[in-house]
């Protein structure tokens, strides 16, 4: 075996691990689930927070208490 072959041997095994990528998906999927479980809990919490609440009612009532010109 020459020097040659023996390193395209050794790179297309290299790149065979580099590709291999069994079980990834699955795992990004998991990942990005509980992300935007967290993220919906989060803004669960903040939307139902006093200050929140407040400032939208107050929304709310300015739009429908304006008459138009």
């Amino acid at each position: 075996m020459t020097i040659y072959s023996a390193l395209i041997t050794h790179l297309r095994r290299l790149s065979d691990l580099y590709r291999d990528e069994r079980g990834m998906s699955t795992i990004e999927y998991a990942m990005g689930s509980l992300a935007a479980a967290a993220l919906a809990a989060v803004l669960f919490v903040v939307v139902n927070g006093d200050g929140v609440t407040t400032a939208m009612e107050a929304i709310i009532t300015d739009a429908l208490s304006n008459t138009p010109n």
